[in-house]
């Protein structure tokens, strides 16, 4: 019995192909899950957000997301109070249930040289590719927006020309891509990306067209629209200046190939489908039109690639296109800094006579008063500030002078006005006369003589020192008359006829 083998058992070899069964169906369904996941995975996005202030910032954050949240989603915080600000967003389709993209949104407000480590960063040769630049202008001081547009571009150049010559061969291939571009936004107003309808035929690049591309797609905003009633009715612009403006800026945009944009807060616009179909972002169950716009002045769309020099002129006659195509080339050109010189390169090469210079002639900061009667004679409006302690003593002191030169002006008024008054009184009352006896008395003349005998008689009563009597007091006065009126009737009294 004990050199018997005993055989298998049956459960045995029956455990071990249910095993063998569950661990391929779970690699089934790994392959299948992962296959998926690969299938699915979303497409990432950067923009890069310019200038504007921490509200306008939020504002274009918001316009871009608008109606863009799951249900029961809420919208990412917005970090942009320090430095280098960021946030992101998922781009859904037009039922709102999957999501397309991810933008990664990045703010910066300062174009400073300190904050260009900060942005190096940000491209590398998988991101370039998949990048846009966004710069904010601010309707409420136009007058700043060439010299800020010139700051920002200059800043961009400088990042771009320290980078690697990988990321260099990234940026020559989002050019080509960029350039290929241009036959989808067709002269009906543009398009979403990848639809045209003459998807073989290349246009030819116009005159000034595209030829300082910066690297990346680029869109310019600016906000609060609603400001231009303010410019037209407190600093008296007018129709010229709005269309100056409009066509500096479409001027200089011409040559990145970028596009422009007019928003009001809290107003639909078309920012988002904008934005979208410049990151070639596009949902197969709807499609995004973009219709240029240049005739109301609050709601301007120039899509890119659609302006040309022809179309600038049509707006109004007179503007110098080619001049200011020339100058803003100027205004870009690398310095003459040594290289590595970022200040240098924000500041530009210094020469005179360049676009920005012929803007700010034209669009001035007419808020201030007599700017050109404070450089007048080398004069200056600056005046140096005064210590807030040593400015209240000051006026302390005159406000005391001032209140004792009040107090003896209302003194002097004060005794005038009583000697005036008791003036007047004696002039109004005249003397006092009295009746006695049918005979008119005068109590003053009267009173008088009374006096000059009371002297007399205290004189000859023999009083020391021959010094006149005291004067006669109200009472004793009294009674001297009472006694002078009786005696006189008295008199009359007594006397008897003849």
């Amino acid at each position: 019995m004990s050199g018997f083998d005993h055989p298998p058992r049956p459960g045995s070899a029956m455990s071990d192909a249910s095993s063998t069964a569950t661990e391929k169906a779970e690699n089934s369904w790994l392959d299948m899950l992962s296959k998926v996941t690969l299938s699915r995975r979303l497409p990432h996005k950067s923009i890069l957000v310019l200038g504007g202030t921490s509200e306008g910032q939020k504002e274009f954050v918001e316009s871009l997301g608008a109606g863009g949240h799951k249900k029961g989603s809420k919208a990412a915080p917005i970090a942009n109070a320090f430095a280098l600000g960021y946030t992101y967003q998922d781009v859904l389709d037009a039922d709102h249930e999957d999501v397309l993209a991810r933008l990664g949104i990045y703010l910066i407000k300062e174009p400073s040289p300190a904050f260009i480590p900060l942005l190096r960063p940000l491209f590398t040769p998988a991101t370039l590719p998949e990048t846009m630049v966004v710069i904010l202008l601010d309707w409420s001081r136009p007058w700043e927006w060439v010299r800020q547009m010139k700051t920002w571009v200059r800043l961009l150049r400088g990042i771009f020309h320290t980078l690697d010559e990988d990321c260099h061969l990234a940026l020559d291939e989002v050019i080509r891509a960029w350039d290929s571009r241009r036959s989808t936004y067709v002269s009906d107003g543009g398009g979403a990306p990848g639809t045209t309808t003459l998807p073989d035929v290349v246009l030819p690049l116009g005159q000034g067209e595209f030829d300082e591309p910066i690297g990346l797609p680029l869109c310019v905003v600016c906000q609060n629209a609603d400001k231009i009633e303010l410019l037209e009715k407190e600093r008296g612009w007018k129709e010229e200046e709005f269309d100056f403006v409009l066509q500096f800026l479409r001027t200089i945009l011409l040559k990145h190939g970028a596009s422009l944009i007019y928003t009001t807060p809290s107003s639909p616009s078309s920012l988002q489908p904008l934005i979208h179909n410049m990151l070639s972002i596009a949902s197969p169950l709807r499609s995004q039109t973009l219709k240029h716009n240049v005739i109301d002045r609050d709601k301007v769309l120039v899509p890119p690639h659609w302006d040309s020099w022809g179309k600038i002129r049509v707006l109004r006659e007179g503007f110098d296109v080619e001049g200011i195509n020339l100058g803003w080339s100027a205004d870009i050109a690398p310095s003459s800094e040594p290289e590595g010189s970022e200040a240098g390169d924000l500041e530009g090469n210094g020469e005179g006579g360049g676009a920005t210079e012929v803007y700010e002639d034209v669009i001035k900061d007419t808020g201030r008063q007599n700017d050109h009667m404070a450089l007048l004679k080398g004069r200056t409006m600056e005046v140096m500030p005064v210590d807030t302690q040593e400015f209240l003593a000051s006026q302390l002191e005159t406000l005391e002078q001032k209140a004792q030169e009040d107090r003896g002006v209302k003194g002097k008024k004060g005794m005038a006005g009583v000697e005036e008054q008791d003036g007047a009184l004696q002039e109004q009352v005249g003397p006092v006369q009295f009746n006695v006896g049918g005979i008119q008395v005068d109590a003053e003349n009267m009173l008088e003589s009374l006096k000059q005998r009371e002297a007399s008689r205290a004189a000859g009563d023999g009083m020391p020192g021959g010094t006149p009597p005291p004067p006669v007091d109200g009472k004793s006065q009294n009674e001297v008359l009472s006694a002078f009126f009786n005696s006189l009737m008295k008199k009359k009294g007594t006397g008897k006829p003849a």
